[in-house]
């Protein structure tokens, strides 16, 4: 058969020309494209080029598998191609989840929690028992503030028939407990569900919105017997097209961004070094959000400039606060401004010692508690608020 003859038997097969052009386009697009470390979409670090270290079965398995995901990670147009099989998979296919996200009314999305994991089974009693402790150690002063999730408070947007963790059933025993050791637990769900009309969390991420905290926070004020911040005497400001960790693994072409909002304060916030010892030395003073974050894709981290250590702000108040908390306070935290002197904030995920050392030194007039219950059930470092000494 002649040159003539084999080009014109490939052209009886024209599906496969246009797809042999495109791969070989998209491979010769993936070397001129630079690498990327972070997906700021996902919020995820990609894979980079990995090196072949050993010449062996073993060596030559791990390479390979590594390349493998690598060119997953750092394929050309990544994102475009994510979002257009989620637009395929809920639009065309009728999906009602998509990246173990479940796709909800009024654009709502929740996460897909059937049960406690089997390390949450482990962690939760622990937590429990650390925050018991707590209580014991400075009776009369420690309030447990755990936020519900979403699906809880509105269960009419979660899709029909999702088995969801009732998160009742924990909330209520934890609340006994708390009591029991000489806490108090400030229960939220009521207040939050009276106002569930209103917009209490975000469509595309995990936290409450600011007006949500702000409702929880109201209950804190009058279980100790303060005047709440009053919002009508700051300036609101907003950012839109918030789009949050649910997006970021559901990635739905019909997602509604969200709007995040936060109130004009001068006040400031130090965020402390912490030496081996465990003590706080001078740290960077800044103020109370970081609104470089209102440009990049997580935009919640504006708030008290992420997940610190410890951290203090400087409160417009009398006495002092302490916070141990997750990132569900990071939007509370600027309230206590109208009600404290000084708030010190603690995250265990970067702080890690005990506590005792730390209240002894600073007397603190209340400790604050504050988690979602999702991550109070799943954090592997809030035993240490348990830890004596």
């Amino acid at each position: 058969m002649d040159k003539h003859a084999k080009r014109s038997s490939l052209l009886h097969y024209p599906v496969l020309i246009v797809f042999t052009l495109f791969f070989v386009g998209l491979f010769a697009l993936d070397l001129i494209t630079p690498d990327r470390a972070y997906s700021e979409l996902e919020n995820t670090t990609l894979s980079q080029r990995p090196a072949l270290t050993q010449l062996s079965a073993k060596g030559l398995n791990s390479y390979f598998t590594a390349y493998t995901k690598y060119v997953k990670d750092q394929v050309f147009g990544r994102d475009q191609w994510i979002s257009l099989q989620s637009m395929v998979e809920t639009t065309l296919l009728q999906k009602e989840q998509n990246g173990g996200i479940l796709l909800g009314r009024e654009h709502m999305m929740f996460p897909r929690t059937f049960g406690l994991l089997s390390s949450e089974e482990r962690t939760l009693p622990k937590n429990t028992s650390a925050v018991e402790s707590l209580c014991q150690r400075y009776p009369g002063k420690v309030n447990v503030l755990l936020a519900p999730a979403a699906s809880d408070i509105y269960p009419e947007n979660v899709p029909a028939n999702a088995p969801l963790l009732d998160e009742n059933t924990y909330l209520d025993p934890l609340s006994a407990a708390v009591q029991a050791a000489g806490g108090r637990f400030v229960d939220v769900r009521g207040t939050l569900t009276d106002h569930k009309g209103e917009y209490l969390y975000y469509r595309t991420d995990h936290h409450w919105t600011s007006l949500g905290a702000y409702y929880a926070y109201q209950q804190l004020c009058t279980a100790l017997g303060l005047t709440p911040f009053d919002t009508t005497t700051h300036t609101a400001l907003t950012a839109d097209r918030f789009y949050g960790t649910h997006y970021s693994k559901a990635r739905t072409w019909n997602a509604v961004p969200d709007t995040i909002t936060w109130y004009d304060l001068p006040n400031q916030l130090t965020i402390y070094n912490v030496t081996a010892a465990g003590q706080p030395t001078d740290g960077e003073t800044t103020g109370l959000y970081d609104t470089d974050k209102l440009t990049v894709y997580d935009k919640y981290a504006m708030f008290l400039h992420g997940n610190n250590g410890l951290s203090r702000v400087q409160g417009d108040g009398t006495g002092k606060i302490l916070v141990i908390k997750d990132s569900y306070a990071n939007c509370f935290v600027p309230y206590l401004t109208a009600n404290y002197a000084d708030i010190d904030v603690v995250d265990f995920r970067n702080y890690n010692f005990g506590l005792d050392q730390l209240i002894a030194d600073n007397d603190y007039d209340q400790i604050l508690v504050l988690y979602s219950f999702d991550s109070f059930k799943s954090d592997p470092y809030l035993y240490r608020a348990g830890v004596t000494g």
